[in-house]
């Protein structure tokens, strides 16, 4: 099979490669990083690297779209004519984006969501909290940065991050304020087509900060506890309510709803995902079976045929400085070596992101030896490891063997050790609840 894939954030390198392994020929278009500087991930002829996406639009028999920002617009006219492509189009990206349009449609399918109010300036915001003291969750209409996203621990919490965004002038698009509703936080998604959804639905719990404990920034996701299921009650209640709408605006992808579910049990949906996610996609390729694209395919002709494995994978994310702020060039944290990472790798438990192949110094017989050809960095965000198992504590055990085992890189390697801890207790009340039955800690 032909694969194009058009890579806007540099993270496709772990599914190229596995698509390569495969058999397939795949030609990669991915963006310049944020400073203008040609992007490095892949080089050293890990992929075929191509400087354009438009001319190889009639060349693929597939065509994989890993964002819902960039080039959503002139995929669209493609998408009309019916090429093959499996991504987000511009009337599911607003269901993310504009998070009151995302709202409207769950209520409209019936499922309740938590109210919203909308701000255009900061000070509007902070009379609303001043008027109404309770604690509140912000967030950005669009595509704000990460650390807009914020969880107050009280309204005078809140009202000060207002205050400090107004100052710095963080953010000019709208943003929302919503109640904060307390419980566990726990994820559905799946891969729709013209024949509906999958019948396996993938069930997660994210740690999206960038410390133990949930402490830190918050950086999207530090790892994640995954797992497929064909049962299940969380996405009877917030994925299959919305299939008629998806059916009518003919998408071709993947959809992930994360929630609360509270004391009593109700699921409060948060927000949506209309895009494979990340570190996510990555961690499903360890629970997906045989050919990593030719399902993908099949899904857009409404077929499914995506086999998963029952295991539950625990995913970790690998980072070095000055992640997860990226405020230097990708150049300057590139080219440090990956000591002791193998071809056989990268297609097993070691999901590649900002990486290239480069030469560096090893050790050979007690000796350094130079210029040795290697897997190195190309950015910040190196890889994501995974580990499966029956039981979310095998699966943890199994990834952070393989992190002590295969990660050596200089440069301060930065990773979370707690990833899937918090489950030993949330998974108790989600099993009170229903949620997961089959999901067990031990």
């Amino acid at each position: 099979m032909k694969i194009l894939i058009i890579d806007a954030s540099g993270v496709c390198l772990d599914f190229a490669l596995r698509c390569q392994n495969f058999g397939h020929t795949v030609k990669c278009f991915i963006r310049h990083n944020k400073d203008g500087s040609r992007s490095m991930v892949g080089d050293g002829g890990l992929i075929e690297r191509v400087s354009e996406w438009e001319k190889y639009m009639n060349w693929a028999d597939l065509i994989f779209c890993t964002d819902n920002i960039f080039y959503i617009h002139g995929l669209e006219r493609y998408r009309d004519k019916g090429y093959p492509i499996i991504g987000p189009s511009i009337d599911t990206n607003r269901w993310e984006q504009d998070r009151m349009h995302g709202a409207d449609v769950m209520e409209k399918a019936g499922i309740t969501t938590i109210p919203s109010t909308v701000f255009k300036n900061y000070d509007e915001a902070i009379k609303h909290v001043m008027d109404n003291p309770k604690r509140y969750v912000s967030k950005p209409i669009g595509d704000g940065a990460k650390e807009l996203s914020y969880v107050a621990k009280s309204a005078a919490d809140m009202v000060f991050m207002l205050q400090k965004w107004k100052k710095s002038n963080a953010y000019k698009g709208d943003f929302i304020l919503q109640e904060f509703h307390g419980g566990v936080e726990f994820g559905v998604g799946g891969w729709f087509g013209p024949g509906g959804f999958n019948k396996q639905f993938c069930e997660s719990w994210e740690f999206k900060k960038l410390m133990n404990d949930d402490l830190g920034v918050a950086t999207g996701e530090q790892g994640t506890i995954v797992r497929y299921t064909s049962e299940s009650y969380l996405a009877d209640q917030v994925l299959k309510p919305l299939e008629d709408f998806l059916h009518g605006l003919a998408y071709t992808g993947y959809i992930d709803v994360n929630c609360i579910i509270d004391k009593d049990g109700f699921p409060w949906p948060l927000e949506f995902t209309m895009r494979p996610g990340w570190p996510l996609f990555q961690i499903q390729q360890a629970l997906h079976n045989g050919d990593p694209a030719q399902w993908m395919l099949d899904l857009i002709n409404g077929e499914d045929t995506l086999r998963t494995s029952k295991a539950i994978a625990c995913g970790v994310v690998i980072a070095i400085p000055d992640y997860p702020y990226c405020k230097i060039s990708k150049k300057d944290n590139s080219g440090y070596p990956l000591f002791g990472l193998t071809e056989e790798d990268v297609v097993n438990d070691v999901h590649c992101a900002e990486v290239m192949w480069g030469k560096a110094p090893s050790m050979c017989d007690g000796e350094v030896k130079m210029n040795t050809p290697m897997f190195v960095t190309a950015g910040d965000y190196i890889c994501t490891v995974s580990g499966k198992g029956a039981t979310v504590s095998d699966a943890r055990d199994k990834c952070y063997g393989t992190i002590k085992k295969k990660i050596e890189i200089p440069n301060s390697v930065m990773y979370r050790t707690d990833i899937g801890c918090r489950l030993e207790k949330q998974l108790d009340v989600l099993h009170e609840h229903g949620y997961a039955s089959d999901c067990d800690w031990e």
